[in-house]
């Protein structure tokens, strides 16, 4: 999903156009999203944490969103940090709260989002997990842009139930290659 914004980011770039753990609610923003309790098979494993995470960004265009859904995976202080090149070449990172990400990336999803896990390496010690989840996207129905990336994910454990921390993310370039050890041996 944060690979949603990584696309965005890097359309932006090229010059394209939960209840909360405290239980407060999301900032309000112009794309409202709706306060729900969280599935359990979404929040009871890291399996479960990681397939909800692509789910909720497959969308035909102009179909219903998820985002209510979405925001029950996350912490809520999470923040989305997207890297990629600027116009320049240089460095150029951009962050969102939850809902500065669903503001963001809803005009890029009416087009129609398909987004899937091609590989995923995961480092787990005690009740804190480190996924690096390597995607592929498709943006767009009528003339699809395809794109990869890799998803840096923290996740804990809180006795309960799996939350997401933190997203950190690189959409694939020419000066940025995905690593083979971040992809499935058939394309290594």
């Amino acid at each position: 999903m944060r690979l949603l914004a990584s696309s965005l980011l890097a359309f932006a770039l090229a010059g394209c156009a939960s209840t909360s753990a405290g239980g407060k609610p999301a900032s309000t923003g112009s794309i409202p999203v709706e306060t729900i309790a969280p599935r359990p098979e979404d929040v009871g494993s890291v399996d479960g944490l990681m397939r909800a995470f692509y789910e909720v960004t497959n969308v035909a265009p102009d179909a219903p969103r998820q985002w209510a859904r979405d925001r029950t995976l996350y912490v809520p202080w999470i923040r989305f940090v997207a890297l990629g090149s600027g116009a320049s070449g240089r460095p150029a990172v951009t962050v969102w709260t939850h809902q500065e990400f669903v503001d963001a990336t809803e005009p890029l999803i009416q087009k129609g989002f398909v987004e899937r896990e091609i590989f995923r390496t995961t480092r787990r010690y005690g009740n804190m997990v480190h996924v690096d989840s390597t995607y592929e996207a498709l943006v767009g129905v009528e003339q699809p842009r395809r794109t990869r990336g890799v998803n840096s994910i923290e996740l804990y454990f809180d006795g309960q139930r799996w939350w997401v921390a933190s997203v950190v993310w690189q959409s694939e370039d020419a000066a940025h290659p995905i690593p083979p050890e971040l992809l499935p041996p058939a394309l290594r």
